[in-house]
């Protein structure tokens, strides 16, 4: 290791907030050490983001394939080859991981491969050895959590790690929790031609989105004969001869041959040190200010690790954000309610800013205004044969105040909703610019030009 083990910046943890903070600081010229117990990537690249939104594609051609006659293609659907699915999926993670594997050298970051431990304030102990930063970072992320009571078994009770191994397609599936994480593998599951029923707890799905994207995607999921349970609480699982059978607060039952955890994630603290360092906790979190500081000076953390949006990008942001400040650059903290989420579900889920409801909160019921333009009225979307909305929420004579959109291919949208969102645009400055046809961006000029008072495919 270089420097008798001494480097201007430790990083605790490879994934996408460890990685993006271990290049910024390289570019910088520090000399970092980049310490992760399994592959560079973390949960985003091996067992998140890309791979499920691979498994999301194939289940897309799949809807396509048995669709095909709608377009006048005749096509056959035979089924799903879940070996090659799985090949097609690590063919894509692998090629990622390899262009990774590719700038952690290029950048000279030294990565130390094993499972690194805080044990003083500047010190990571790793591999019996210890990395001593001048500035440390703990980037060690998040696992899918449970319920009190609740055994993952990776048998019949699994986690979203398990699903994305899965080498068959279950005939039938319960999925206990109906946020992002759920959505998406309830859409792929009956996509690929799975029985599929979602408990949530709370009354809709997406329940973090705008209530009209919940009630859209509620909408869709019920034509594609995706069965769900909303506002009753998950009581308790037991086997069957064969499978599983779910109990709901309700007394309702579901019999299933499995059933997917997808209550959300809880971040990876336990047993590294951080608390005997002094580094304070909440509920395993770690705390921190704007800048990603935490209680100890020179210790920063970042990632599913602190009490942020659980998403890759915000993850890169903070990572990058954080190697600005040690090398004093004085980067703007960031804003979360300018980052962009995305559900890609089928159909997908994209929203910036602020709901309906909490811009009410913020500025008061006759403060703000909204306006749904319907996909209906868009010509791609038809090609497509996709329906939903796009929502936009706005401050009476103000900016627009977020953005929510429902159908396929919404997140290719979010691009332009989060520099209308972030440089505080106001609907007429939108409306004048011009939108490409046929395009689904122009549902987004659409909305605009009738907030501005020019609606153009818009009718009452």
């Amino acid at each position: 290791m270089a420097g008798d083990n001494q480097f201007d910046l430790v990083i605790l943890g490879g994934g996408s907030g460890g990685y993006a903070c271990a290049f910024r600081a390289a570019d910088l010229g520090m000399s970092v050490a980049l310490i992760e117990k399994a592959e560079v990537g973390g949960t985003c690249l091996h067992r998140g983001c890309i791979p499920t939104k691979a498994l999301l594609h194939a289940g897309e051609i799949a809807d396509n394939t048995r669709e095909a006659a709608q377009f006048g293609v005749a096509a056959t659907f035979h089924g799903i080859d879940m070996a090659a699915v799985n090949s097609y999926k690590d063919g894509v993670v692998g090629q990622l991981y390899k262009g990774l594997q590719g700038i952690v050298k290029a950048r000279k970051i030294e990565f130390i491969a094993g499972e690194g431990k805080l044990v003083s304030a500047n010190t990571v102990q790793v591999n019996g050895q210890n990395v001593t930063g001048k500035n440390v970072v703990l980037a060690t992320g998040s696992v899918p959590k449970s319920l009190p009571g609740l055994e993952i078994d990776g048998n019949r009770i699994i986690s979203s790690d398990h699903a994305l191994k899965m080498d068959f397609v279950p005939a039938s599936a319960i999925i206990l929790g109906g946020g992002v994480i759920g959505c998406e593998f309830a859409s792929v599951w009956k996509s690929f031609g799975t029985d599929v029923t979602i408990i949530e707890g709370l009354p809709h799905l997406v329940p973090l989105e705008d209530e009209n994207s919940s009630k859209l995607l509620e909408r869709a999921f019920r034509r594609r004969g995706i069965k769900y349970e909303l506002g009753n609480f998950f009581s308790g699982v037991e086997y069957t001869e064969n499978g599983v059978r779910a109990s709901i607060a309700n007394g309702k039952t579901v019999e299933a041959d499995l059933m997917l955890v997808a209550v959300g994630r809880g971040p990876v603290s336990a047993g590294l040190g951080y608390e005997e360092a002094g580094v304070a906790t909440d509920r395993g979190y770690v705390k921190v200010d704007q800048y990603c500081r935490t209680s100890v000076p020179g210790v920063y953390a970042v990632g599913d690790l602190i009490p942020t949006l659980q998403l890759a990008h915000v993850g890169f942001a903070e990572g990058i954000m954080v190697a600005e400040h040690i090398a004093g650059l004085n980067p703007a903290p960031i804003d979360y309610d300018g980052v962009p989420r995305v559900t890609y579900s089928h159909p997908e889920v994209a929203s910036m800013g602020l709901t309906e409801a909490q811009a009410k909160t913020k500025y008061g019921d006759t403060a703000v205004k909204t306006f749904n333009y319907d996909l209906a009225g868009n010509g791609k979307s038809k090609i497509l044969k996709t329906s939903g909305q796009v929502k936009v929420v706005q401050q009476v004579d103000g900016p627009v105040l977020g953005i929510h959109m429902v159908g396929d291919r919404m997140g290719e949208l979010v691009g332009e909703a989060q520099l209308i969102f972030n440089w505080e645009a106001l609907p007429q400055e939108v409306a004048q610019l011009v939108h490409a046809h046929p395009t689904q961006t122009e549902a987004m000029g659409e909305a605009m030009m009738a907030l501005a008072g020019k609606p153009l495919h818009v009718h009452d």
